[in-house]
């Protein structure tokens, strides 16, 4: 417990570390700790935040997700396609979700079945689902009618007493109803034990197998309701977007305390780590830095991280 806590404070900390740096460093505190700019962070955050849920599982599983912005990408093209054709906008955003979790059994299948790697089935799958978005769509983005999908991810809702996107909101419910899911569920401990160790877990004669695929399948939901928020944020679904997302979605869960060893995670870290992701990202926009600039800032935290990761682990080997 004393662990799982630390694994939220340390990057709570970060979080108001990064707050505080960005604040001073524009010379407007008060511009970038606005309720305006909270807004535009918290929007911004959303795709991320989302897909980050799902991948919290997979990390925690001991397993890699290199397809998610891929799988974005397709899953706006779909939603998109879905209500240029006609359909009711819950049915489009249930096309999205559901595409993302069959490619997500796909994943699960390929990992468990074919015995590849979670490393390079999902690096074939992010091939193979950009081009099939790309083909979906004819190469061109996929305009849509106005529905209530378009407000998902709007920085500042039409409803006033919302004050954040609604989307902000669903993804706090997701969180919330996942965070529990994990703790205390049959499905949520078999998660941590086989990322923790797969072997003993299998001599209990539970099916790893088929865990694993549900995990991914889980997780694939997910990176699909991404996708219908990045349709909404776009208001139009485009093949080539979301290019190098799952970058940032990998180190907002491992900032956020999740061990790339697996057997180590928490959904609470994983939205602490968007949020971080978020706020660099807007404060190399308000410094005016080029994107570049960004770019590099990330990658270094990306390694930061996962030292970080390795040096815990390490540690917890010595103690024990």
């Amino acid at each position: 417990m004393k662990r799982n806590v630390l694994h939220v404070v340390g990057p709570l900390l970060g979080l108001i570390g990064v707050a505080l740096f960005f604040a001073l460093l524009t010379g407007s505190p008060e511009r970038y700790l606005s309720m305006t700019n909270l807004r535009v962070v918290l929007a911004q955050t959303v795709i991320v935040a989302i897909g980050a849920i799902g991948m919290t599982m997979i990390i925690i599983s001991a397993g890699i997700d290199l397809s998610v912005g891929a799988v974005i990408a397709l899953t706006s093209v779909v939603t998109a396609l879905a209500l240029r054709g006609g359909y009711a906008p819950w049915l489009a955003l249930a096309a999205g979700v559901v595409c993302g979790g069959i490619i997500g059994a796909i994943n699960g299948l390929a990992i468990t079945t074919l015995r590849v790697v979670p490393f390079i089935a999902t690096l074939g799958m992010l091939g193979v689902a950009r081009g099939v978005a790309k083909y979906a769509a004819n190469q061109q983005t996929v305009n849509v009618p106005p529905t209530w999908i378009n407000e998902l991810a709007v920085t500042f809702p039409s409803r006033p007493w919302m004050v954040f996107a609604p989307g902000v909101w669903l993804t706090v419910l997701l969180a919330a109803a996942m965070t529990i899911m994990l703790r205390n569920t049959i499905f949520g401990r078999r998660v941590f034990a086989i990322g923790s160790n797969e072997a003993a877990v299998r001599a209990c004669g539970i099916n790893v197998e088929r865990a694993k695929v549900a995990i991914y399948t889980a997780a694939g939901l997910f990176f699909g309701l991404a996708g219908v928020t990045q349709m909404s944020r776009l208001r139009q679904g485009d093949p080539t977007v979301a290019v190098g997302v799952e970058l940032d979605v990998i180190a907002a869960v491992v900032i956020g305390g999740g061990s790339l060893s697996g057997g180590e995670g928490s959904i609470p870290g994983a939205m602490i780590g968007a949020l971080i992701m978020s706020l660099l990202r807007n404060g190399c926009q308000q410094m005016g830095w080029p994107n570049y600039v960004q770019e590099i800032i990330i990658g270094i935290i990306i390694v930061l991280a996962v030292a970080l990761d390795r040096y815990r682990a390490a540690r917890t080997a010595e103690v024990t």
